[in-house]
């Protein structure tokens, strides 16, 4: 949402690039904190543990066979595809879920929002031209 935003309202192409995809790699390590520390103490509330629950289920049986399956490029590819549903927050509470080491997981989400943005910019660029 960000690249076509800044694009067409005339901020620089490479900044816009630069700094969404940056913005979407600050995410990852956020996320973990989040589950890891905060998210013990939230999960006293009914409201929050059933929407958690939820959320862990849909993660699981979506695309976390293919995930626990293919590991890392699991991973990769799910945060790659820039379709609703996917992407780091998703790819951070699937790394979570299925236990994949931290580094392992940084690293695979850092490439597959690398690759989802660069889908995203050519993409812009090529409807701003009219292509």
């Amino acid at each position: 949402m960000g690249i076509p935003y800044g694009m067409l309202n005339g901020v620089n192409r490479y900044a816009v690039f630069i700094s969404c995809f940056l913005a979407n790699v600050l995410v990852f390590p956020l996320m973990m904190f989040f589950l890891e520390k905060i998210n013990k103490y939230f999960i006293k509330w009914r409201f929050y543990k059933k929407s958690a629950i939820f959320i862990a289920r849909r993660t699981k049986s979506g695309s976390g066979g293919k995930i626990e399956e293919y590991g890392f490029l699991g991973l990769v590819l799910f945060v790659m595809l820039p379709i609703p549903g996917t992407g780091v927050y998703a790819g951070s509470i699937a790394a979570y879920l299925f236990k994949i080491e931290k580094q392992k997981a940084f690293l695979a989400t850092t490439i597959g929002i690398f690759f989802s943005s660069i889908i995203i910019w050519v993409g812009t660029l090529l409807s701003m031209k009219g292509m």
